[in-house]
């Protein structure tokens, strides 16, 4: 039977805001984010060779600008298309953790404003990090929910791919560091302790296959060990 696989790529570096936690930022890859995406992009594309892999019709991105041009240049790649952008598929499923009416705030604006409405308790010291907590802002979400949303997105369709496909087929799904690493823990590809001991590399794939019992595992790619004390992704 085919092996169906879903290659994980966090986004490469872009022009984030300072101390800004919100990952909905519209802004588009630095210089040297877009160096770095293209450097693993060719050794993704590399690799393909070597495994005598198949690649999926399409490619899903978040919404993101800096996911959409991380994919773009995959898709120019791996596809080695004149058009790579247009076997882009874009999802609001892949963002990261939306924080609803404050995003794009800085933590110390966010804070502010929790501390001035009666309404609000001051939020524990590792809200930015902390897998349950939600911000009680009108559309905020917590990791543990992004993860939710990411996993039911690739639980989805890599269930569509497995159907379909009779040789072995991998799938680029490009998005955020966290939200890939919360569904990985709700896809049981990672334990709950290690969401806080682990993130994603810029650009570079983490793969993990999906099987016909519903089953998941990690096959290549390694994960980075992540700085405990940034509560950014």
């Amino acid at each position: 039977m085919a092996r169906t696989i879903a290659a994980l790529i966090r986004h490469g570096e872009y022009h984030q805001r300072v101390n800004t936690p919100s990952a909905h930022q519209p802004y588009a890859l630095t210089a040297q984010g877009k160096t770095t995406v293209l450097n693993e992009a060719g050794r993704f594309a590399f690799l393909f060779d070597q495994q005598a892999w198949s690649v999926a019709e399409r490619i899903d991105s978040s919404n993101m600008l800096r996911a959409w041009q991380t994919a773009g240049i995959f898709a120019g790649k791996v596809y080695q298309h004149q058009t790579p952008t247009s076997l882009i598929d874009s999802y609001d499923g892949l963002a990261e953790r939306g924080l609803g009416s404050v995003a794009n705030l800085t933590i110390e604006q966010i804070e502010n404003i929790m501390a001035e409405d009666p309404r609000y308790q001051e939020p524990p010291q590792d809200w930015k990090s902390n897998s349950h907590y939600c911000l009680p802002f009108q559309g905020a979400e917590s990791l543990m929910q992004a993860g939710v949303r990411v996993a039911q997105h690739l639980r989805e369709q890599m269930q569509r791919l497995c159907k379909e496909v009779s040789v072995d087929t991998v799938k680029l799904f490009v998005g955020h560091g966290a939200a890939f690493r919360h569904a990985a823990y709700h896809l049981g590809i990672l334990k709950f302790e290690q969401m806080a001991q682990l993130s994603m590399f810029h650009a570079q794939p983490v793969l993990v296959e999906y099987r016909v019992d519903g089953s998941w595992q990690h096959i290549e790619g390694d994960w980075k060990i992540r700085n405990a004390k940034n509560g950014l992704d």
